[in-house]
């Protein structure tokens, strides 16, 4: 059963300076919650119940959100404020738990995945890139989905979308065996290449942030040399793993919002802010305003 998950969120979010000097960009709000909190949300949806944090030193205010802040929830309490506390509960859902290991050094996708492996074992487990928040709104999940499809099969599942040809050169990129999947459903990979030149490139399929991998990958992991950029790179250990077991593309079924550039971020605020419970009516009317 997958039910650990790893978040890396070493980095320092230099797309988003200034904001992310002082405040980890994980923390910056879509509306009224911090992006991470609807990431770790996505992995509790599809059945985990460890989300292992890799972090840096400068970052301890993510851990210290999904902590329990005893003073804040007793007030909440004296003053009635009922649905203000319920709120700050549901942070981080009964049952399951955060904990976070250190990457001291930047190295790469692959060295951080890999910091995680002394929790992590043998164990199958997710990956999931906080920069991208996926919305399933309506649809199945599709961490879910893929995590279903692991547990049936045993294929790895990296979660893949189409991207222009112009853009293929900024993305991990595969290689299918057969033809491209329908949304929702998983096809054999071929091979896996880290941003590749256009004219190299073999598919206009991109990864997209979301994986669920074998514990075997970890040990692959710890022989992976630095690769594109110079660092260690997960797509370079996949494409190991592709030698000696089943690796599937899923065709993902939701939306992706990357929070990592400031463009993404404000497009996803504008989505969620839309349709809000409470705010969504007034900011519809102030977006249809400003038109």
């Amino acid at each position: 059963m997958v039910k650990k998950a790893v978040l890396p969120v070493a980095g320092f979010g230099s797309r988003m300076l200034p904001a992310s000097k002082s405040i980890p960009k994980e923390m910056l709000p879509i509306v009224d919650r911090p992006a991470i909190e609807y990431v770790v949300k996505e992995a509790v949806r599809a059945g985990i119940t460890e989300i292992i944090l890799v972090s840096h030193s400068a970052k301890t205010a993510i851990e210290d959100y999904f902590d329990t802040q005893f003073e804040l929830e007793q007030q909440l309490a004296d003053k009635g404020k009922d649905k203000l506390l319920a709120e700050v509960r549901d942070i981080l859902p009964e049952g399951v738990s955060v904990i976070s290991v250190r990457q001291h050094r930047a190295l790469g996708l692959g060295h951080a995945v890999a910091c995680a492996a002394p929790v992590v074992g043998d164990d199958p487990f997710a990956v999931l890139l906080p920069d991208v928040l996926v919305d399933c709104e309506g649809l199945d999940e599709d961490l879910g989905t893929m995590v279903s499809n692991y547990q049936a099969s045993g294929a790895a599942q990296i979660m893949v979308e189409e991207v222009p040809a112009e853009r293929v050169d900024q993305y991990g990129i595969v290689a299918l065996k057969a033809e491209v999947p329908a949304s929702g459903d998983s096809a054999p990979m071929s091979a896996v290449v880290e941003k590749p030149a256009i004219d190299q490139a073999p598919s206009r399929l991109s990864v997209v942030g979301r994986y669920v991998l074998p514990g075997e990958i970890m040990g692959i992991l710890a022989q992976t040399p630095p690769g594109a950029g110079g660092e260690i790179q997960l797509t370079d250990a996949i494409a190991t793993l592709l030698e000696r077991a089943p690796v599937e593309a899923y065709a993902m079924r939701g939306r992706t919002f990357d929070c990592g550039n400031k463009a993404g971020y404000l497009q996803a605020i504008f989505h969620y802010a839309a349709r809000h419970p409470e705010l969504g009516e007034q900011v519809r009317a102030m977006m249809a305003a400003e038109m």
